[in-house]
């Protein structure tokens, strides 16, 4: 069974890769974040709106380890599943080149709530990733 819940597809631009000709260590929180963010808008959640609300889903550890290197033109996926550690959404981000189904990055990503500048627990993404938390 695939443990992923959201999947998106990204092509490599020129400019982010590095003098060795391959994707930039920095890009990749840029691939993270983004997959995490369209997931977010997938499940109606806007962070515009949650900012209004006082509501700032924040990161708070981000640990990646780099497999196989992405180069300019290189299709891939950025695939995500999640879990709840205490009051943190744990989020496992993978990213696959698409030609060969290589693993390219495995990524961690602990994020945390604040609410009215308090750090707190979330009713709301409670509510709204219920249907997708990862159980072991």
């Amino acid at each position: 069974m695939d443990k992923y819940i959201y999947e998106l597809e990204m092509k490599v631009r020129d400019y982010e890769c590095d003098l060795q000709g391959i994707v930039n260590n920095a890009n990749y929180q840029h691939y993270l974040e983004h997959t995490r963010h369209e997931f977010l808008t997938s499940t109606g959640i806007s962070f515009a709106a949650l900012h209004e609300q006082g509501v700032d889903p924040v990161v708070a550890r981000i640990s990646m380890a780099f497999k196989t290197p992405l180069r300019s033109g290189d299709v891939f996926l950025s695939k995500l599943y999640l879990k709840k550690e205490g009051i943190k959404y744990v989020f496992y981000q993978d990213i696959y080149r698409k030609a060969d189904g290589k693993l390219a990055l495995k990524g961690v990503v602990e994020t945390v709530c604040v609410v009215n500048g308090r750090l707190s627990d979330s009713q709301l993404f409670d509510n709204v990733f219920a249907p997708y938390l990862a159980h072991e």
